[in-house]
């Protein structure tokens, strides 16, 4: 996943107002942590842009199973640790005080089997206290099956279309998308990236937070629209 396309990944989320997220989240932060550092994990993290609006309030660390999204991250922070790692199994040896997962990276996870392990993972890297905040991807009710979907940057010396197809198949949306790049001074370049993310009923997710020792709560007024926003504090 994006591992050619991670040098274009922020053109074509241009779309996002990573800034406004952050501020939302920080509201959250500051009403559920009970712990008093200020140290934040942000899982998924792909090229660090929520980062960036965190990094001056918090000591930071990133994660990411995509290397070549770390590397991009790299570029843009020297305050920041960034790691390559699975969220269903990474260590890192240390506990946080907040832990974000967002922009529906727990999708990723695909089955329910490895989302309780991520879950469990995530608590184990949580202080006492700390707050776990996950924007979740669609469950199955409210995913847009066979629905075709279109992405388009435009920038003086390059244009991006992403055009992609979706699908069910069982407790997994399936997503192929097919990318067209065009340079200046070179050829256009057509990418096929096909993504797959677990449809998680949100009763479900609330069970497995609450096995993890999280208090958990799902607020349905999340950062992008029909997708919300699980809240678990640390017991």
């Amino acid at each position: 996943m994006y591992k050619k396309l991670a040098k274009y990944y922020d053109l074509i989320y241009h779309w996002k107002d990573y800034e406004k997220e952050a501020y939302s989240i920080k509201d959250l932060i500051k009403k559920y942590k009970k712990s008093d550092g200020n140290k934040l994990l942000d899982v998924g993290c792909g090229t660090g842009m929520h980062l960036e609006y965190f990094k001056n309030d918090f000591s930071c660390t990133g994660i990411d199973i995509n290397n070549e999204m770390v590397e991009v991250a790299k570029t843009k922070f020297k305050d920041v640790i960034l790691e390559q790692g699975n969220m269903i199994n990474f260590n890192l040896k240390s506990e946080f005080d907040v832990i974000l997962c967002l922009f529906s990276s727990i999708g990723y996870v695909k089955t329910y089997s490895n989302l309780e392990k991520t879950l469990l993972n995530f608590k184990n890297h949580l202080k006492k206290g700390g707050v776990l905040i996950i924007e979740p991807w669609f469950t199955k009710s409210t995913y847009w099956d066979g629905h075709p979907g279109m992405t388009t940057y435009e920038g003086e010396a390059i244009k991006i279309a992403r055009l992609n197809s979706s699908k069910i198949e069982g407790n997994l949306s399936i997503m192929e998308m097919h990318y067209l790049i065009a340079e200046k001074d070179k050829d256009v370049i057509h990418f096929v990236d096909t993504h797959e993310l677990g449809l998680f009923e949100t009763n479900k997710t609330l069970d497995f937070m609450e096995k993890a020792d999280l208090k958990a709560e799902f607020l349905k007024d999340g950062l992008m629209e029909g997708r919300g926003l699980f809240i678990g504090v640390k017991l």
